[in-house]
């Protein structure tokens, strides 16, 4: 850096009889030139040196490449502004908008830092997996965690910002000052913000939910695709998106499918006529979910669970590894069943009564 800036000394001295102004604009383009090439020199550099040998620090590398460019811009003015010949209130400006810069580059630099580490961490965890409960659990973790940590950077780092202008830095602190209904007309109208935030950091902790979990909510059935700072994305059944706001999961019910484990045992409802033969329909449940890829060889089971006017109530219960093999595996019994029903015991099927004994009226008086 001492050499750059050595050069730049020089090429002051050899443009003196250009105008100020001129001078000042060759200076600060030179070294914004020489900045992007050495940026560009250190990118050639990383790739040659890690590319193929040891591509995970050759994806961090690509990671912060933007960022690097950046810092050095930075540095590059903070030795050129004081070099050019510039006025006082020009070079001034310029001071502050670098102060700014530094902040901004500062902020952004802990963002990245902090996304570099969670990916690191993350990798350990994956979620096309076949048992991803631990997976869904950390991901969901970090990444609520993150983007409540990326709000609080940004909100600081625009504070700091701020505080670099005089008027503006003044006024926060008369504001500050002056609190009373100023105070309670912000943070009424902060509170949505603040309600969100402080779910994203329960649901962090707590974990209602997690990501890719089968969920119902508004009579919806749907997987988590995206929690966010504010909101999150429902994946539902038929490829639609609801968005939900982040506090409903911690102030209203909804049914989680997934919340310990993702098998579950689903049911399918029969309502079949009097003379149905239970055992043999029970058997015949047992052999289609015997053949049945879905099944997880957990629970099978058939009972009457209602006797009503006209039809019995038989209730068939099955279990799945998986939401989806679940709902597929009581398609398939109901189906399965009422194809049976229909072939071997057509008598199983629900009828009116009125109308059997209308018909043996008409058969007896034949008689």
């Amino acid at each position: 850096m001492d050499s750059i800036k050595a050069a730049l000394l020089n090429l002051k001295d050899w443009f003196n009889w250009m105008p100020d102004l001129l001078v000042a604009a060759l200076i600060l383009g030179i070294a914004a030139g020489v900045a992007h090439a050495i940026h560009k020199s250190l990118r050639r550099l990383v790739r040659r040196l890690f590319a193929e040998r040891y591509p995970n620090i050759f994806a961090i590398f690509t990671r912060i490449r933007e960022l690097t460019g950046l810092a050095l811009l930075i540095l590059a003015m903070i030795i050129a502004i004081p070099i050019a010949p510039l006025d006082p209130g020009t070079a001034d400006v310029l001071t502050r908008l670098l102060v700014v810069a530094v902040i901004g580059l500062t902020g952004w630099a802990a963002i990245v830092a902090l996304h570099i580490g969670a990916d690191i961490y993350l990798r350990r965890y994956r979620l096309d997996v076949a048992d991803n409960l631990l997976a869904r659990k950390h991901n969901t973790q970090i990444r609520v965690l993150l983007r409540t940590a990326d709000g609080l950077i940004v909100l600081l780092t625009l504070g700091f910002a701020l505080m670099t202008f005089e008027p503006v830095r003044q006024f926060g602190v008369s504001l500050f000052a002056s609190a009373g209904l100023a105070g309670i007309v912000a943070g009424f109208a902060a509170r949505p913000v603040l309600s969100n935030l402080i779910a994203g950091v329960q649901l962090a902790m707590t974990q209602p939910i997690r990501l890719e979990d089968s969920v119902v909510v508004e009579n919806e059935f749907g997987n988590i695709e995206e929690i966010t700072a504010t909101y999150v994305v429902v994946r539902l059944w038929d490829l639609r998106r609801l968005i939900v706001p982040l506090s409903y999961f911690i102030e209203k019910p909804f049914q989680s499918w997934t919340r310990d484990s993702s098998a579950l045992i689903g049911s399918v409802m029969l309502y079949l006529d009097y003379r149905a033969p239970v055992a043999r329909i029970r058997d015949k449940l047992n052999e289609i979910v015997r053949q049945s890829k879905r099944w997880d060889g957990r629970v099978v089971s058939l009972q009457v669970t209602e006797a009503k006017e006209y039809t019995i109530e038989v209730r068939c219960l099955a279990s799945a590894g998986s939401a989806s093999d679940t709902w597929d595996l009581r398609c398939e019994i109901r189906e399965k069943l009422i194809d049976f029903l229909q072939r071997e015991h057509p008598e199983a099927l629900p009828r009116r009564r009125n109308e059997a004994v209308a018909g043996a009226a008409d058969d007896s008086g034949r008689g």
